[in-house]
């Protein structure tokens, strides 16, 4: 874009003061832009950098003399950008504006307009003959044109070309400056577009870095002070069960090739409490799993069906002490082709308990009271964020013979918390505190004839209670998600688990 043009300013007094001479421009930038000033006849015109910044127009004699200072500057606020040849018409032509015209209608002439849209009367001699045929003298048209005699026709048609050619620059400059526009849309939209990846990227790795484990920063881990919140600590905790499950899987598939044998020991080992020195407690936690476990849900227990797959049913109350979730759980099912006897031996059995429990990551016989109770501590999988748990309980399995013959015998397995001197409680862990029982009652229907019982005529009916105090704080929501994904997992598993390993073995009763 170039052009003629100079930068004027007016002060306070109205004085108005000029930057330059005349310049001819070349724009490059928003911001700079080289300038060929005309400097005198010898130097004729001469680049000069000019740079606008903080609402100044400054030159300078070259871009790289900007340190030594400008040679002129001007406030853009306060500045007038005009050309010398769009002003000097118009202070000519202005004052022929203003009288000629009203003078000349006061006579009751017409003025005409040539083909160059000027006005026009016709001259004869000393006479000028107007539109309505009267004829004026020549020195009365003159006047018209002002003091001087100046060539109103001349003056007007430069002062038209001169405003084409302006317009004609103004339209060129306005169209660089809309294809300017377009052009710093597009890499406003180029540079939006990468924040927004950058910040998606910045997102995602923030997320995941949260989902990872921070053995060293406990503001991350389980506590009420956590900076995870309650959905993230349980994102992180489902993902890591996810993560679980598949290794289970894979790990299930070599389990299956190895067929531990377990020897099963006679019913009327289990008949009886056995004298230890928890033999009392023993047969206190027996007594009440039988009197309130195996009562029906409804009624004021307010019970609350959590789970529902087929014959298996998942119950629950929600019990808080201290913040701390204490949610009583109670799950009922029904299992073909078992009886109670096996359930809970493979429940109790510690030999085979790898084969089935997926959520121990060890456990070893602490002390063992009889044939049928012993105490157990173990240590479970962490999950993180939660910090790891373990468990130290008295694990003991009883027969309760019915007291009406045509009642079936119940099988009872009950864990529940206890103390030893040989497990106490470390900072690596959170000790829980368990009460839990596996009950199983086995119901028979008798074949046809005289043929003899076979797994398709038995059914277990399995009640599964378990109260359980996590220790330590994690968020409500989150242990009642897991309790309600895990307890039916873990029953489906298990009784699976049973089925397969007593399918073509003769039927333990």
């Amino acid at each position: 874009m170039h052009g003629y043009l100079s930068l004027c300013i007016y002060n306070s007094e109205g004085v108005q003061q000029v930057l330059g001479r005349s310049w001819s421009y070349f724009l490059f930038s928003y911001n700079s832009f080289v300038c060929l000033q005309w400097t005198n006849y010898i130097h004729g015109w001469q680049d000069r950098w000019v740079m606008l910044k903080n609402n100044t127009l400054s030159y300078y004699k070259s871009q790289d003399e900007r340190e030594y200072g400008c040679r002129g500057s001007l406030c853009l606020s306060k500045a007038v950008i005009t050309n010398s040849l769009h002003c000097q018409s118009m202070h000519t032509l202005c004052p022929y504006y203003l009288a000629s015209p009203l003078k000349m209608r006061k006579q009751g002439e017409v003025v005409e307009d040539d083909e160059d849209g000027f006005p026009n009367t016709r001259s004869d001699g000393e006479f000028l003959h107007n539109n309505n045929g009267s004829k004026e003298k020549l020195f009365q048209c003159l006047s018209h044109k002002g003091i001087n005699g100046i060539d109103f026709k001349g003056e007007a048609i430069t002062f038209k070309a001169t405003t084409v050619g302006i317009l004609a620059t103004l339209s060129h400059c306005i169209d660089l400056m809309v294809k300017r526009e377009d052009s710093w849309q597009k890499r406003l939209d180029k540079e939006m577009e990468k924040r927004r990846r950058v910040e998606d990227a910045y997102k995602s790795a923030l997320s995941e870095l949260k989902m990872k484990s921070h053995f060293g920063g406990p503001d991350y881990e389980e506590g009420p002070n956590s900076l995870i919140n309650e959905d993230e600590f349980f994102d992180a905790v489902e993902a890591a069960l996810d993560r679980q499950d598949k290794i289970e899987e894979q790990s299930q598939c070599e389990k299956s090739r190895i067929q531990r044998s377990s020897s099963v020991p006679l019913g009327d080992v289990y008949s009886s409490v056995g004298s230890h020195r928890f033999a009392e407690k023993v047969e206190e936690m027996v007594q009440n799993h039988m009197t309130y476990s195996l009562q029906d849900v409804g009624g004021d227990a307010n019970w609350q069906l959590v789970v529902e797959e087929g014959e298996m049913k998942v119950y629950r109350r929600e019990v808080e002490e201290n913040g701390i979730v204490l949610d009583p759980l109670k799950a009922t099912h029904c299992v073909k082709g078992v009886t109670g006897h096996e359930l809970c031996h493979y429940f109790w059995d510690t030999d085979v308990r790898n084969d089935w429990e997926t959520t121990v990551e060890n456990f070893n016989i602490v002390e063992t009271l009889s044939d049928n109770a012993i105490i157990i501590y173990q240590t479970h999988k962490r999950v993180w964020p939660a910090s790891q748990r373990d468990v130290l309980y008295l694990s003991a399995i009883r027969k309760i013979i019915a007291n009406n013959e045509n009642d079936p015998d119940t099988w009872l397995v009950c864990n529940f918390s206890v103390e030893h001197e040989n497990a106490q409680p470390n900072n690596r862990c959170v000790r829980a505190k368990i009460n839990i029982a596996m009950i199983c009652q086995t119901l028979v229907s008798p074949p046809e004839g005289d043929k003899e019982i076979s797994r398709d005529n038995i059914l277990c009916k399995i009640t599964y209670v378990a109260n359980v105090n996590p220790g330590g704080w994690a968020p409500a929501s989150v242990l009642r998600a897991v309790a309600k994904r895990e307890y039916p997992k873990f029953l489906k598993r298990f009784t699976s688990y049973v089925q397969e390993k007593t399918a073509g073995k003769p039927i333990l009763f």
